[in-house]
C-alpha cells in the first residue's frame, strides 16, 4: 500500500487494523475514531487531515 497525504484513514486502518490502538496512544484525541462519529470521520478523513488535528490539539493541551 502506497501511503499519501490524501490516504484515507479508513483505508489505512482497513490494511492495518491495530493502527487505530496505537494512535490513541500517542495522542489522547485520537480515541474518539471507536465512538460513532470516529466511525464516521474514519471514512471521510485523510492522512494529512488527521496529523493536522492532531498537532493542532496536541499544541493545546501543552
Amino acid at each position: 500500500m502506497e501511503i499519501t497525504k490524501d490516504t484515507h484513514l479508513a483505508d489505512l486502518i482497513a490494511q492495518y487494523p491495530w493502527l487505530k490502538a496505537e494512535m490513541a496512544k500517542v495522542n489522547e484525541k485520537f480515541k474518539m475514531l471507536n465512538t460513532p462519529v470516529g466511525k464516521i470521520m474514519l471514512g471521510k478523513a485523510t492522512i494529512a487531515e488527521m496529523s493536522i488535528k492532531g498537532l493542532i490539539n496536541q499544541h493545546i493541551n501543552q
